[in-house]
């Protein structure tokens, strides 16, 4: 198969289970609006899951997975598999280090976070405290989903395309799930949603862990923060990461302005925003995910 047409694959790959996603990423919006509507609990749920989705974007697929494809393919190509196993080893470390270390210091300074993200809420209590519960409840989701991110990357690098892209449609299918069967076994409802996104964090690991084993990769601690190559990944992440703080600072924005206005305002502002993301989700991200590893030198999608 020519590497066009590998590229094209994964791109359709890629493309379709994301449009896949996006579709039951609006059910789940629909169902979200149609059981708690657009209110105290549907904002406090929505700013709650801004921080962990925030640390997704950073770490996760939006700069690691990234930055790690050409470094793990130079690797594996140049200094052989045993190589690249130590690299994966390394990141899978510092990834897990990191992110834990900023999921405790989040739980632990919930309120301030909450302060700080949206102040308006100060002026509700109850929303306030049920806003930085859900935040406690969502915060270990970071650490899930940063990691799935890293296992995307091998797998991108190695040609496999299906099980990253099928990734995202467990977290919708889980948060729906929770919301319509969940939702009335706990005195505050919402809180159905905030389960639903931990278990969709798991599901997406769970997913990921067959085809890296597959592929020779072993969950394994290895505690070398110097490794050379792991550089390279943290230095070609200082950009992304830097563009991803512009995009966040605006998304921090908008919901520090939401909270300061009716009740209601940051739900509507998450709906539209997600509205907006949809083809931008489906062509430019499933584009450029299949161009990446065969522009870093790997074969083609399976």
């Amino acid at each position: 198969m020519s590497e066009k047409r590998r590229v094209l694959k994964a791109a359709g790959t890629v493309g379709a289970w994301t449009m896949a996603s996006r579709v039951l990423g609006y059910v789940r919006n629909a169902i979200i609006a149609a059981f708690f509507g657009a209110g105290l609990e549907t904002d406090a749920f929505i700013a709650a899951f801004r921080i962990p989705n925030l640390l997704r974007r950073l770490f996760g697929e939006g700069s690691l997975t990234a930055s790690f494809v050409p470094v793990y393919t130079d690797v594996r190509t140049n200094q052989g598999e045993e190589r690249s196993r130590e690299l994966f080893g390394a990141a899978f470390t510092a990834v897990l280090l990191i992110v834990s270390v900023l999921t405790v210091l989040g739980i632990v300074f919930a309120h301030k976070v909450v302060a700080v993200l949206a102040p308006g809420f100060g002026d509700d209590p109850a929303k306030e405290e049920l806003t930085v519960f859900l935040l406690r409840l969502m915060f270990p989701y970071a650490v899930a989903i940063c990691l799935v991110a890293l296992f995307m990357g091998v797998q991108n690098a190695r040609g496999f395309f299906f099980a990253p892209a099928f990734a995202p449609v467990l977290l919708n299918v889980s948060i729906i799930f929770s919301a319509v069967f969940l939702a009335g076994r706990f005195d505050l409802p919402v809180t159905a949603l905030a389960v639903g996104v931990l278990v969709g964090g798991v599901l997406q690991f769970a997913l990921q862990w067959p085809y890296l084993k597959k592929l020779g990769h072993r969950l394994r601690l290895r505690f070398d923060f110097k490794d050379r190559d792991l550089r390279r990944v943290g230095y070609l992440m200082l950009p992304s990461l830097i563009g991803l703080s512009v995009y966040s600072l605006n998304v921090f924005l908008n919901t520090i302005f939401a909270s300061l206005l009716v009740p209601g305002a940051v739900s509507y502002l998450f709906y539209a925003d997600q509205l907006m993301e949809l083809p931008q989700g489906v062509f430019a991200i499933a584009v450029g995910t299949a161009l990446l590893p065969s522009l870093s030198g790997t074969g083609g999608a399976r």
